[in-house]
């Protein structure tokens, strides 16, 4: 029970900081939706080591695919010693798959904070009261569900908001793919990114527009990162292997003749 206050208790205060933060970026901003969106960019900015490690290990998990694949086919009757060449392969090259999945791991705890901190704004921020976004969303609090009961005209900004937010889980699944060369796993990954955008799509319909309009800009940023450093990151390994390839030594494949038998002499 102890244990279960605590986490009570640190959730509560996670809570109050995003809800602090928030209205300090408010009284800067003097609009809500113009807050949360200085808070994604900073929020981004805290993440950036993390970005680009994910987009690092991405990038270098495409290039490892051809030697995952024959250690594959090598060690298809030994799963125990395919475990232990794959692990190999990782080791020797410096490469961790779960540093992938750090990003997103943070993001969630975020995204539920500030989701559940506007569904009860009022016990958090009670002296405001207008949560518009340059009359272009007319209220951060309501959720898409909400604002289609109220008739289409006023849903229209809300179905602008789900279209981003979705396409913000989408989007940055199907970049790192682009140049994947294993149409399998490629194949895979597709299937994983539609069956997210569906889940997220259901989560949007009743988030509150703040929400969407956090994890969508959130995505932009995610995607803007993604490629400008995917590009680097590519462009820099080229080079690298072609220097390589440049100061490896010759290798010179000498054909030795083969000594012709003296005839032998009759007596």
């Amino acid at each position: 029970m102890a244990e279960i206050d605590q986490i009570s208790g640190i959730w509560e205060a996670i809570l109050w900081g995003v809800a602090w933060v928030l209205e300090k970026f408010y009284l800067v901003a003097q609009d809500w939706g113009l807050a949360i969106i200085l808070f994604t960019i900073v929020f981004r900015l805290i993440m950036m080591p993390l970005m680009t490690s994910q987009t690092k290990s991405s990038v270098m998990m495409q290039r490892m695919q051809p030697k995952i694949k024959a250690i594959q086919e090598k060690f298809a009757d030994d799963p125990m010693r395919m475990q232990q060449e794959t692990q190999k392969l990782y080791a020797d090259a410096k490469f961790n798959p779960l540093m992938g999945c750090i990003p997103m791991l943070i993001q969630m705890p975020i995204f539920i904070a500030l989701f559940q901190m506007l569904r009860s704004i009022q016990d958090w921020l009670p002296k405001y009261t207008d949560f518009t976004f340059y009359n272009i969303v007319p209220n951060l609090l309501m959720t898409p569900s909400e604002a289609f009961s109220v008739g289409i005209m006023e849903f229209i900004p809300y179905l602008v908001l789900v279209i981003i937010f979705v396409g913000a889980t989408f989007l940055p699944m199907l970049l790192q793919q682009r140049d994947n060369t294993d149409q399998q796993q490629k194949n895979q990954m597709y299937m994983m990114s539609i069956i997210m955008s569906l889940m997220m799509l259901f989560i949007s319909w009743s988030s509150p527009a703040g929400v969407l309009l956090f994890w969508g800009v959130s995505g932009i940023i995610a995607v803007i990162v993604q490629q400008t450093y995917t590009r680097y990151l590519k462009n820099r390994l080229q080079r690298e292997e072609e220097e390589a390839a440049e100061f490896a030594p010759v290798q010179v494949e000498v054909e030795r003749k083969v000594k012709k038998k003296r005839p032998t002499k009759k007596r």
